[in-house]
């Protein structure tokens, strides 16, 4: 029987330059990579806070994240998508999407997700089999599947969203990027998730998304159930700045 360990050095060794959207990539994609040095909008999508909730109570702000980690998010944000860890090497997280109000910040479900296999670092790099804790934009979208609704600029792809193979604990990945969201670490915002600019350089991995959840842990990616994802999608609006925050549960309370 091959052991956790021994499943994620061969994975490991097969991504050194990728995070989730590994798979995705296609030849002439990983020929660039491997070259590579390395306002109060009312809102009405899913994920959202119903217009007609009370925000009387809402808190000034986003329960769990400590003075460090709010100082990253950017005063136009007004939407943010936090992914707590349960711990620091823990596969298992939750994700919530926040929408900010003149009076504080509602809170959206709280949905299951999946992080890296080995939990979380602050320094994230290629085949760490780590999720990488911060702040990041949400810019782009893509997926195999036809657009479900986003705003955000969407690539659909029936062959550069495959994702082939089984995950660390035998599951199958087919669908797992039937829908996904770049997290704007270590790429180029403003392109497809497919883009494998790397801006700090190859070592310092790439390819985090929020994509659809395969029932096991990920490379590196956040993801939750499809319905999940669909909802997610077409709740986030580009023109409430929208990021993800990211980490384990002690890490974004500093």
């Amino acid at each position: 029987m091959i052991t956790h360990r021994a499943r994620a050095a061969l994975l490991a060794a097969s991504l050194l330059l990728t995070g989730c959207g590994g798979a995705a990539a296609s030849s002439s994609q990983r020929a660039t990579a491997s070259s590579d040095t390395a306002s109060t909008a009312t809102p009405s999508a899913p994920g959202l806070p119903a217009p007609e909730m009370s925000v009387q109570s809402a808190p000034r702000h986003i329960p769990g994240l400590g003075p460090e980690t709010l100082a990253d998010i950017p005063a136009s944000a007004r939407q943010v998508v936090v992914a707590t860890g349960q711990d620091r090497d823990s596969p298992l997280s939750t994700v919530v999407l926040y929408h900010r109000f003149e009076t504080g910040w509602k809170a959206g479900p709280a949905w299951p997700a999946h992080n890296a296999l080995r939990g979380w670092t602050d320094h994230h790099t290629a085949g760490d089999l780590r999720s990488p804790i911060g702040v990041y934009g949400l810019t782009d979208a893509g997926g195999r599947l036809r657009d479900p609704g986003t705003r955000l600029p969407y690539d659909q792809s029936s062959g550069g969203f495959d994702s082939p193979g089984t995950g660390f604990e035998g599951e199958p990945l087919d669908g797992s990027f039937d829908y996904v969201i770049a997290i704007n670490y270590n790429r180029k915002p403003g392109t497809s998730p497919l883009d494998w600019t790397r801006p700090l350089g190859a070592k310092r991995g790439g390819g985090i998304w929020l994509h659809v959840d395969h029932g096991g842990p990920t490379h590196g990616c956040v993801s939750i159930a499809e319905q999940h994802m669909k909802e997610l999608l077409r709740a986030l609006d580009p023109a409430l700045h929208p990021v993800v925050v990211m980490g384990d549960h002690a890490s974004l309370a500093r």
